[in-house]
């Protein structure tokens, strides 16, 4: 029996006890699926310790082959890719898989022709237009690794990413569209570069218009380079554990962590996951709300549909331009059956009012689909029953940028579904709950920390350029385990609840920021001594950013200093990593060695000022009483 589709029940169990049993066969056989130009001489070699893994060592493959030529003899015309710009006034594109390799396949020439080779790291700043996708993919097609940089990001930190990778060019546009904005993108890699030393040329994909300045040796446009190059690329064959990509990421520590993913284990389970999660047929039109800079627009926009054959939408602009009904308009316009967005989007249009869903008749939908951080109850059943009409299942995924896929969540209409639960683990997933002393909780209706104790084909390998950040990171916390940084709840029936991160990083919107990034981004502003961050509950996005600001002297004009504080964080990091709430303090609760209670700071911006606990070992306890005295 193969495991490949999961249709009932009885199929989940029974993969996932095979998948458990034997799982170098079990995946073995998922792999055997594809195209390869050498079968792999081992299927998996691991140790948590160090840490190794490496999954079909020694397959010989390229994964835009997967993704696109093996597609061209029966789906040549089927529709690939449905571009939905910002404006709805614009033309959408549509691009059939034929379409897409030949675009693909003429931008990866232009790289060659550019000096890029395989090796090669890329940065990728774009806004969400065709040519992201298609420089994601060129890039693999040629074996250069590219790292996708949001672009919404600072230029300060499209230059850390840069000079961490070592890349040799950077794809970009001039500007980009974003809800009624024009905004600048070659200008943020401008200044970016003038911190760089490794980039030897800029690709610029023409979206706005603009006239921007172009340093001659260095930059060039995309379509005039294209009218060079031809059609035919053949694909670099990669070793299975060849880098894929780097996908930066944040940590507890200011530095970004570069995530690696390789190509043949991360080929085989964004696949498996994406058709069986969403239980995707040949007929569904898949919609992806992320942007491609997340890891789920990676898994689930670059690859994961692509290596399915499936159709997809790619929305260029925002849930609420022109109003707050675009996302259902482009579902009735498009047909699109099975919907994947973030918690904090769904909050935002809630707030909204139902008024801006109910022109559309939303019928096309069959699933529904939640991403980036867990869904709570309300959100979840306002999603079931004003989007999926009460008929659609809604799959609350949970995963992280380091696992590469979905790790934990219901099967679209196959497994039960509980609002506010992740659910169960997929086939191949060995999730385990410790206690902080590292023992295994084996009973059910319990609270612990969520570790997997066994690999699965799209784990990450290493952290570019420090081998040793990954494994203090993710495996030292309990050996032989994978740590995840979140806790988690697991229900009488083994669901799975992720109750949120139980290490220094915030979830904002899904998207993760170490508070110590945050923090130096702070410091930095002219009057700032000293400042700690912490994550709070928020209506829309799921965990606002609260910080406590220690200054040189007494704040005089406490809305400008907020305004200075704020330009700082937006310059260094972005707009989306900007406080929520900003209180002056005098001091920061610490201990005798100096350490910051993040805990004490944590309650009181929670509101939960009756249970701070024991504050008289700190080494000033009355700093306290004015920091719940000043409380926002």
């Amino acid at each position: 029996m193969t495991f490949d589709r999961i249709r009932t029940q009885q199929d989940y169990t029974d993969a996932h006890a095979k998948s458990v049993s034997d799982p170098e066969g079990f995946w073995a056989a998922q792999a055997e699926t594809f195209t390869w130009r050498k079968t792999w001489d081992t299927t998996l070699v691991w140790d948590f310790e160090k840490p190794d893994i490496q999954w079909f060592a020694g397959g010989k493959l390229n994964i835009t082959e997967n993704c696109l030529d093996r597609h061209l003899e029966k789906r040549g015309n089927k529709l690939a890719l449905i571009w939905e710009p910002n404006d709805p006034k614009e033309r959408f594109v549509r691009l059939t898989y034929r379409e897409l390799h030949d675009r693909v396949c003429r931008y990866a020439n232009v790289l060659k022709r550019n000096g890029i080779k395989k090796g090669d790291r890329v940065a990728v700043y774009m806004p969400m237009v065709p040519e992201l996708m298609i420089a994601v993919l060129a890039c693999a097609r040629i074996g250069a690794i590219h790292s996708v940089v949001f672009c919404g990001f600072s230029a300060q930190s499209l230059a850390d990413r840069i000079n961490d990778a070592g890349a040799v060019a950077v794809l970009c546009s001039d500007g980009m569209f974003r809800g009624a904005k024009e905004m600048p993108v070659k200008s943020v890699v401008d200044e970016a570069l003038e911190q760089c030393t490794t980039v030897r040329r800029v690709i610029v994909t023409e979206r706005v218009r603009w006239a921007v300045n172009m340093v001659a040796g260095r930059d060039v446009w995309l379509h005039e380079e294209l009218t060079q190059v031809g059609a035919d690329c053949p694909a670099e064959v990669m070793d299975a554990e060849d880098p894929l990509f780097i996908l930066y990421t944040s940590g507890s520590t200011g530095k970004p962590k570069g995530v690696v993913h390789t190509c043949g284990g991360y080929m085989v389970y964004t696949d498996y996951s994406f058709r069986n999660v969403f239980q995707v047929e040949e007929s569904d039109v898949f919609f992806c709300t992320a942007d491609l800079g997340w890891i789920t627009g990676h898994s689930y926009m670059a690859y994961g549909p692509t290596l399915a054959g499936a159709t997809q939408v790619m929305f260029e602009g925002v849930p609420t331009f022109p109003d707050p009904g675009r996302f259902w308009q482009i579902v009735d316009k498009h047909g699109v059956t099975i919907f994947y967005t973030a918690p904090t989007a769904i909050r935002s249009l809630m707030a909204c009012g139902i008024d801006h869903v109910l022109p559309y008749s939303l019928h096309s939908l069959r699933v529904l689909g939640s991403v980036g951080e867990p869904i709570n109850e309300e959100a979840w059943h306002w999603y079931k029953t004003h989007i999926g009409k009460g008929k659609c299942p809604i799959v609350d995924t949970w995963w992280q940028t380091e696992t590469g896929g979905i790790l934990i969540s219901s099967i679209a209409g196959v497994t039960d579904e509980k609002p506010s639960h992740a659910a169960y683990p997929l086939p191949g997933i060995q999730p385990v709950l410790l206690t902080a002393e590292g023992k295994e909780i084996t009973e059910n209706e319990v609270e612990g920390l969520l570790c997997m104790k066994f690999p699965w084909p799209s784990i990450l390998r290493t952290t570019w350029g420090d081998h040793e950040r990954c494994r203090q990171t993710y495996f030292s916390s309990y050996t032989g385990m994978y740590f995840s940084g979140d806790g988690a709840k697991r229900d009488a029936e083994g669901r799975y609840r992720i109750i949120g991160r139980v290490d220094d990083v915030i979830n904002v919107s899904g998207h993760r920021f170490g508070t110590a990034e945050i923090e130096s981004a702070i410091n930095t502003a002219k009057g700032v001594v000293e400042s700690a961050v912490v994550g709070y509950p928020h209506d829309i996005k799921g965990q606002g950013i609260y910080a406590f600001v220690v200054t040189e002297k007494p704040v005089e004009d406490p809305e400008d200093m907020r305004g200075s504080i704020i330009e700082s964080v937006v310059a260094s990091i972005g707009r989306i990593a900007k406080p929520d709430k900003i209180q002056f303090v005098s001091g920061l609760p610490k201990t005798r060695s100096g350490k910051i209670m993040r805990r004490i700071l944590r309650k009181v911006a929670e509101n939960e000022l009756n249970a701070l606990g024991d504050t008289s070992t700190l080494l000033d306890p009355a700093v306290v009483d004015e920091i719940k005295g000043g409380k926002l």
